[in-house]
């Protein structure tokens, strides 16, 4: 069985569904409200375990009644919860996520519990990285943990993966540790300075980020697909077209997919279609945990598809 260590954050999310988005000072009503659980981290630990890993995860939430939530939520998920630490000072993470008619998003995060994961806490845990294939992790814990954890799995020969989320500055220090760095086109651009519409634009920002020492670059573009750059070639791969109803939790299912496919020693040609099948059956469902798909799922997803072609 594939093995994924997942670092990072862990949210409660509430999430209004409304016709649109709301303009800067405006109020839309009508919405119907849906409480979940989310953070990066914890729905990619999630994704990965359904999609057939198994998974250790370390995180930090509240000495709260959100934060036993999560905890008897990813416990009855198969994921161990002996890596969850407990904030006395800090409350859980909470996002406040609005989604429109279209599945487009606008995501508000109070970080809480999540930025107590300091690097003398995550340490603790080294021993999991013995364990790993794979570690992922992601943006909404501090950077000195996230630089730690790439460092450390380093000196233990796991595979790395960076999904830059979400989008801020880098030390350069860190782009050297990662093995697979998976921003988004927003991310992209912000981390080269480069506009990313598509493919080609794509490319451009990706090699500016192999340049700083990334082994390869996954760039994920929506409807567009994903193109992945390493230092000899370039894929893209295109995207499975589904009736999109939310789109919240598909860049987790996408790198926990990744992960899965990587970790099960798979290569990009394999990995990656895994990735996208996951991250477009999370689109047609509300929510971000909730909406996660299984292997079996995907799988007579990717089946449905060759049987059609």
């Amino acid at each position: 069985m594939p093995r994924v260590l997942v670092i990072g954050s862990a949210n409660v999310d509430f999430t209004v569904t409304v016709d649109r988005l709301p303009q800067e000072g405006e109020t839309v009503s009508g919405g119907r409200l849906h409480v979940g659980h989310g953070g990066k981290g914890a729905n990619q630990a999630v994704a990965a375990r359904r999609l057939g890993a198994e998974v250790r995860f370390v995180g930090c939430v509240g000495a709260d009644t959100f934060g036993d939530e999560i905890v008897a939520r990813l416990a009855t998920q198969g994921i161990a919860t002996d890596g969850l630490n407990r904030s006395a000072e800090a409350a859980t993470g909470t996002a406040l996520i609005i989604v429109d008619a279209q599945g487009r998003n606008q995501i508000a995060v109070a970080p809480g519990a999540n930025r107590a994961l300091t690097p003398e806490i995550a340490q603790k845990r080294e021993g999991d990285f013995e364990w790993a294939d794979v570690l992922l992790v992601q943006l909404e814990t501090a950077i000195p943990t996230v630089t730690w954890a790439l460092r450390t799995a380093r000196r233990h020969n796991v595979l790395t993966i960076l999904n830059p989320a979400p989008a801020q500055p880098l030390p350069e220090e860190i782009y050297s540790l990662v093995d697979y760095l998976t921003p988004n086109a927003g991310e992209a651009a912000l981390l080269t300075g480069c506009a990313v519409d598509g493919p080609e634009t794509a490319r451009g920002a990706a090699e500016r980020l192999l340049a700083r020492g990334v082994a390869t670059v996954v760039v994920t573009l929506g409807e567009a697909g994903a193109l992945a750059c390493g230092e000899s070639s370039t894929l893209h791969f295109p995207a499975f077209p589904v009736r999109v109803v939310d789109t919240t939790g598909a860049g987790d299912a996408f790198n926990a997919g990744l992960a899965v496919g990587l970790a099960a020693a798979g290569t990009l040609e394999q990995a990656i279609p895994l990735a996208n099948a996951a991250a477009a059956l999370a689109c047609t469902r509300t929510g971000a945990q909730e909406a996660l798909p299984d292997r079996a799922q995907v799988e007579a997803f990717l089946r449905s598809l060759k049987e059609g072609a």
